[in-house]
């Protein structure tokens, strides 16, 4: 049995009663959990699913999730996950790239979903506010978990290039198991006793792996906050007795300028966990000085369910590294003809082992220029040191992550070449003291055209999720461009916002 729904189904034979998930006063027991999510496996049959049916699931980080997840799974179905503040169409692109017959949803974000299930013919379920009370209870739950091969797919996550539409990555049950394994048994060192916080997202591969199926490989709880706000994470942390936090820059950075209330009970807090973007080293000294935990850095991608490196726990920790290879993995930095390069040379991180993508959904020609001789080429640039730890240098591509969310400049433009006022556009990235990085549009303007930076904002703003739109917004007569006509973002300088 192969399902990843099985971390599910054995975590609630050996510990019904342990609490699985919480979220302020909702908790359910693994019992429960187990339960409710065959019977949401039985009304996915009902409505037609059948093995290998892709399943699309948008909602924040509510009891809900996990709950439709697992039953995706155990009916054999493959998970879509979407960010549910996505706008209706870009949910419809994903909805109808991935074939989704079904789209699950909630209540706040259930207008948009509806527009893009009407617009793609999926059928829309909503939902209710606690964890599928209607219709899920009154029906029979699925005894069995359907079997799955260690390759078949399990989840698609949809990642955005620099010069493409979106495009899924297919992870199946092996990568997502191993991964959870490796996480809760080597890095995490993750028992039934351990309370992980439950603040990334759950739909994007950091939170679902590092928090949710290593919580559930592990029989621990998870305690959920839909939406990171410092202040609350705190309460959450201190009411719940976290013990493991899992967070994003950004949100360190956050926690630091909260700081601790007097009185408050952190005792329980052994270790922190940062991903998805280089952590300030200064940022780690001082959050390992005011809350008393030591700090460990990975890295990872969507298309290496995430982690692929790691600072171990039982190895010295080299601040502003992202560690070593994580048990199954192997890493090596190449250069641009593939082949490796000395220690303290940079290049690209190539990585192989049961961690990487089976290939992005339906999309054969750019699997093969990912996944060369069975190595997946990151697109991140890299040095090695003497003692095997990688560090990050660059970003081969132009990903901007905005306060942990990956934002891809393509999209953006494509939005702003949608108004007619514009003739050409780049979008970049900016340093940001609490984000990490702004969104930065440079645009020039056709003859005659007349518009405010705050038009163009709107407009970008309508089309796409919140954390995407520029906040900056400039305008120049022309953008620097090479002998062949590409736009020269490496020369691109950000000046103030302005007005024409």
């Amino acid at each position: 049995m192969n399902n990843l729904a099985t971390l599910l189904a054995e975590s609630a034979r050996a510990d019904g009663d342990r609490i699985a998930v919480r979220q302020d006063e909702i908790a359910l027991t693994y019992a429960q959990l187990n339960d409710m999510s065959a019977r949401f496996a039985s009304l996915l049959q009902t409505r037609g699913v059948r093995p290998g049916d892709r399943v699309a699931l948008v909602m924040p980080n509510v009891t809900c999730f996990p709950v439709a997840y697992y039953g995706i799974l155990r009916c054999g179905g493959v998970v879509v996950p979407m960010n549910p503040l996505l706008k209706a169409r870009e949910i419809g692109f994903a909805l109808r790239d991935s074939g989704s017959r079904i789209v699950v949803t909630f209540p706040p974000c259930a207008d948009e979903v509806a527009q893009a299930a009407a617009q793609t013919g999926a059928e829309c379920l909503v939902t209710d506010s606690t964890a599928f009370d209607i219709p899920v209870r009154a029906t029979e739950p699925m005894a069995r978990i359907v079997d799955r091969s260690d390759d078949d797919t399990a989840v698609i996550l949809y990642t955005s290039g620099t010069t493409g539409t979106p495009k899924g990555s297919e992870l199946t049950h092996r990568n997502l198991m191993t991964n959870a394994a490796t996480a809760a048994e080597t890095l995490l060192h993750v028992g039934p006793d351990d309370v992980l916080f439950g603040g990334l997202p759950l739909f994007h591969a950091f939170g679902q792996t590092c928090a949710l199926n290593t919580a559930v490989a592990a029989g621990a709880t998870l305690t959920l906050l839909p939406r990171f706000e410092p202040a609350k994470a705190l309460e959450i942390m201190r009411h719940d007795g976290a013990t493991v936090f899992l967070g994003v820059p950004t949100m360190y950075t956050a926690l630091l300028q909260t700081g601790i209330p007097e009185g408050f009970d952190l005792s329980r807090l052994r270790l922190a966990v940062s991903g998805g973007a280089s952590l300030p080293v200064e940022v780690l000294h001082d959050f390992e000085r005011t809350f008393g935990v030591t700090v460990l850095e990975g890295y990872g991608l969507s298309e290496t369910s995430p982690v692929a490196a790691f600072n171990p726990p039982d190895r010295p920790r080299k601040a502003g590294s992202i560690g070593l290879p994580i048990r199954g993995v192997e890493l090596k930095v190449v250069a641009d003809d593939g082949t490796s390069v000395g220690p303290g040379e940079v290049g690209e991180i190539a990585i192989r082992g049961d961690n990487v993508m089976k290939g992005y959904w339906n999309r054969p020609d750019e699997t093969a220029d990912a996944i060369r001789d069975g190595w997946f080429h990151s697109g991140d640039l890299a040095r090695v040191d003497e003692d095997g730890y990688y560090f990050i240098v660059d970003r081969k591509k132009d990903l901007i992550i905005r306060g942990g969310y990956n934002v891809y400049p393509r999209e953006i433009e494509e939005v702003l070449y949608e108004h007619p006022a514009v003739a050409e556009a780049a979008v970049v990235g900016v340093p940001h003291e609490s984000y990490g990085e702004e969104v930065a549009a440079v645009v020039t303007l056709r003859n005659g055209a007349q518009i405010t930076a705050d038009e163009i904002r709107d407009h970008v703003k309508q089309r796409v999720a919140a954390y995407k739109y520029p906040r900056i917004v400039t305008f120049t007569d022309e953008l620097p461009k090479g002998a062949t006509g590409k736009i020269l973002k490496r020369e691109i300088v950000v000046e103030q916002p302005g007005r024409r």
